[in-house]
């Protein structure tokens, strides 16, 4: 494979835009379904045929599938809802278990591998306006508890779960959709809280999404974590975590100032795997060109985009389920 092959590979798209299906073959990573895509089960399972079969190498299909808030099937809603985290966590492991199951076996059914699930962070802040009931508890002990059987749920139905949303988003005031949030505590107040189920869970987990969030504690100016050299250094070195580190969904206000090709280059040179886009407009697929054109004279981009590659394709070929 080439560089600008391996390259597409760091990317999950949304089918908004309709550029996913120049990029399959081109060798497109994978593709991330929102509630515009799913009609039907029927139809829903086609679409998943046809990227698919369009796929140059089997891609990662995924999903935000949380339950309660974030439940991206609820126009095929056969009447049953799931809970979100902190209700389906107050019910008890069992049921939290037993709703993982649910969840898991209907994203297998239409054909999805991977789930951007369990969100991990520990709600301190009672007027977050993003996470809330999407945490399982305000205490990280109970966070890393549900994480455990959550995570290894998804991963005995052949589902590859992604921790988020590192370093942790409990503690935001403002919504990273719309702004970048700071988290202006020190880097012990956040290990010993926040960092702490990533922290627990690192050794084990495939995939960790990097927040957009700009902490004080790695980096003086405001840059993401996402984007961040020694917040995504931290996580490597300090955490020992050796899977696939991806951003959040690249169009949220709190890293679209950086600018489309921009923010791509500095995440590769950052050390990020893998980006997410919920659209493949035109200007998106330019982007990821004009980065193609680019690595052919820079190591250090080219040397990162080998190293996320070789992941990526090690986490494929390691889940059987992955293969159509």
């Amino acid at each position: 494979m080439n560089l600008k092959e391996k390259l597409y590979q760091m990317f999950i798209l949304g089918t908004n835009g309709g550029g996913y299906k120049s990029a399959l073959k081109n060798n497109l990573g994978g593709i991330i379904f929102f509630t515009h895509d799913i009609k039907s089960s029927e139809q829903f399972k086609k679409l998943i045929d046809e990227c698919k079969s369009l796929a140059k190498t089997t891609p990662f299909l995924s999903i935000d599938q949380e339950g309660g808030r974030v439940e991206r099937t609820e126009n095929i809603y056969n009447g049953k809802k799931y809970l979100s985290a902190k209700y389906a966590y107050e019910k008890g492991l069992d049921f939290l278990e037993k709703q993982t199951n649910e969840i898991a076996q209907e994203l297998k059914s239409y054909g999805i591998n991977l789930n951007f699930a369990p969100c991990i962070d520990v709600n301190t802040n009672p007027n977050n306006p993003i996470i809330g009931e999407r945490s399982y508890s305000s205490n990280p002990n109970d966070v890393i508890k549900a994480e455990h059987i959550v995570s290894s749920t998804f991963r005995k139905n052949g589902i590859i779960p992604c921790v988020k949303h590192f370093p942790g988003h409990g503690d935001a005031n403002a919504d990273s959709h719309l702004t970048l949030p700071e988290i202006d505590l020190s880097l012990e107040e956040m290990e010993k809280i926040h960092i702490k189920p990533f922290k627990a869970c690192a050794k084990e987990v495939e995939m960790i999404m990097a927040a957009h969030l700009y902490c004080t504690c790695f980096e003086k100016e405001e840059i993401p974590t996402s984007l961040s050299r020694n917040a995504l250094d931290y996580l490597r070195n300090r955490l020992g975590f050796e899977g696939i580190i991806i951003s959040d969904d690249m169009i949220m206000k709190g890293v679209a100032k950086f600018g489309t090709a921009e923010a791509i280059e500095m995440g590769i040179l950052a050390g990020l795997n893998m980006f997410i886009y919920r659209n493949s407009t035109p200007e998106i697929i330019e982007a990821i060109e004009s980065v193609a054109q680019k690595v052919q004279n820079n190591k250090e981009l080219s040397k990162n985009i080998e190293k996320s590659f070789e992941k990526i394709i090690s986490l494929k070929q390691s889940t059987k389920d992955m293969h159509p």
